[in-house]
């Protein structure tokens, strides 16, 4: 067994590991990156999912909200968001020939588009509601780099003590019944609370409260942009500081346990006629965690012989994830709108309040819904860089789908086919259903002749990238402050990435403030080592 030491040693090259890695190196630490795969990246890459198809599709995740401004600069990252004109169409369900387009360029039409779905009275609520969302945002994302308010010192920055009840105190389902008077318009709202969250809106844990705070708090404006060349193109900017920087990456290195005192174990797999492997130790000052507070539990009770670690709760995810390369965009039932702006945004799908809330009770009983809930993203539209020329010149389009309410606790090793052949029959059942035309007629074909569609559950993201429960936060989000009481002794209590051991800090998606396509867990684990 080989073993090496060093400042830091990060396990898990995810966005945030290599966050955390430039940041280290950078400042002259001494940084070993580890990751399991043969590639860094997590669920921030992009790849060629259909064989023989030069299409790069944005796997996993695939649009940019949080990615703070403070850490491009600060990096030295050389990448393109680009913004979309059109936040989001959403058909009527009861009448599809027509939609709610939230057009931001053009206020005038957006007003139209309210008044076409019977939904006049709201499109000023609208505008109040998410200037407040803005004051917010403006008061809050500047400290998601620096060291955590306490919920009083946020509450004063917000400085608006009715908003901040509607927002931070009460079920997110009471506002926005409070504020708007159309379902429909309630439920483009409302969903904001419940992308990666499997949560009721009038649940008293304000689950969905948090999740909605994180969608609209991105660099003091709420807008998520397109990542040009797709999201690999994020993460390959982040390996190369961090490579130029001097930290050292090390990919087919499975970390299998850590111990308090900063001693990794993992095992080395190099491609050879007998793929072999070897035992390799690290020892750092510090050892970041870019993996789940669950996994990380299990490498800590590895690392010493058995020793039981606090509980943590297994996370659970509750989504599937249909990606689609098409020969066209699909047309409408609405006509007054083109597939270019219906697409162009976010494209919502039987997602009315009632239609969310329902969804959710039925999840609840272990029942698919008979209209599950979407939307759908068309990056290629804003980007068409991570097509062929060729394919561009076709007419191709790439489709993502984000369905709601499909629970990890459906699945298991031996169902998980079936259900996911079950999943992604839904997704494309509730396509249909705003349509003027089937989806499955516009499927492109892949070299083998296979329709280029590709769907995931939450079991399949586990395996993929270990994501436990396939949650895309890691576990539920947090509030970005701590409670008055809470203790902020050190630097990575106050940074909001400590864990029960002094060397052992979260640096991903499951530290407070995580979450999301940003760099802030790693960003704020690199500050409480450098603090140190």
């Amino acid at each position: 067994m080989t073993e090496t030491t060093h400042d830091v040693v990060i396990v898990g090259a995810g966005h945030n590991g290599l966050t955390a890695a430039a940041y280290l190196a950078l400042a002259g630490k001494k940084v070993l990156l580890l990751e399991r795969e043969n590639h860094v990246g997590g669920a921030a890459i992009s790849a060629e999912v259909f064989t023989g198809v030069d299409a790069r599709l944005s796997r996993y995740s695939y649009l940019v909200s949080l990615l703070p401004r403070r850490i491009i600069d600060e990096l030295g990252l050389e990448i393109r968001l680009a913004r979309r004109r059109y936040s989001s169409y959403t058909p009527n369900p009861a009448d599809t020939t027509v939609g709610l387009l939230i057009d931001q360029g053009d206020p005038q039409a957006t007003q139209a588009s309210f008044t076409a779905v019977g939904a006049a009275d709201d499109f000023e609520a609208w505008n109040v509601f998410y200037m407040d969302t803005e004051r917010v945002a403006q008061a809050l994302f500047g400290t998601m780099c620096e060291p955590l308010p306490t919920r009083s010192e946020a509450r004063r920055m917000v400085d608006a003590p009715t908003l901040w009840e509607e927002l931070f105190e009460r079920p997110l389902g009471d506002t926005i019944t409070e504020r708007f008077q159309n379902d429909l318009v309630r439920g483009v709202v409302a969903t904001d609370g419940l992308i990666g969250t499997f949560a009721s809106l009038d649940d008293p844990s304000l689950d969905a409260n948090r999740c909605f705070l994180y969608h609209v708090i991105g660099n003091e404006t709420g807008d998520w942009d397109v990542p040009i060349g797709g999201m690999g193109a994020v993460t390959s900017e982040l390996e190369r500081v961090a490579r130029d920087a001097g930290a050292e990456i090390v990919t087919q290195a499975e970390v299998t346990s850590a111990s308090p005192d900063g001693t990794v174990r993992y095992t080395l797999t190099r491609a050879t006629e007998t793929s072999q492997q070897a035992e390799h130790e690290a020892s750092g000052q510090h050892v970041l965690a870019n993996v789940s507070p669950w996994v990380l539990r299990g490498l800590l009770e590895q690392g010493t012989q058995g020793t039981q670690e606090p509980p943590v709760t297994r996370p659970e995810g509750a989504q599937v994830k249909v990606n689609l390369l098409l020969k066209r965009l699909p047309k409408l039932r609405d006509t007054s709108v083109s597939p270019e702006a219906a697409f162009g945004g976010t494209f919502h799908i039987n997602e009315t309040l009632s239609q969310l809330e329902g969804a959710y009770d039925e999840a609840v009983r272990g029942n698919i819904p008979e209209l599950l809930p979407c939307e759908i993203y068309c990056h290629s539209l804003t980007d068409p860089s991570i097509l062929s020329p060729e394919l561009v010149e076709a007419g191709a389009q790439t489709l993502t789908v984000f369905g709601l309410h499909a629970p990890d606790r459906w699945l298991t090793e031996e169902n998980n086919d079936a259900m996911r052949a079950r999943l992604q029959a839904a997704v494309l059942a509730s396509l249909n259903s705003v349509l003027a035309e089937p989806v499955e007629d516009l499927l492109m074909t892949d070299a083998a002749g296979n329709p280029c569609i590709e769907s995931k559950t939450t079991l399949d993201l586990e395996h993929a990238i270990n994501l436990s429960g396939g949650n895309i936060f890691h576990g539920p989000l947090s509030w970005p402050f701590l409670e008055d009481d809470a203790a902020r002794h050190s630097p990575a209590e106050r940074w909001g990435v400590a864990t029960q051991h002094a060397r052992i800090l979260l640096c991903g998606a499951g530290a407070r403030r995580g979450g999301g396509v940003s760099g802030i867990g790693g960003h704020n684990a690199a500050m409480a080592v450098l603090e140190g």
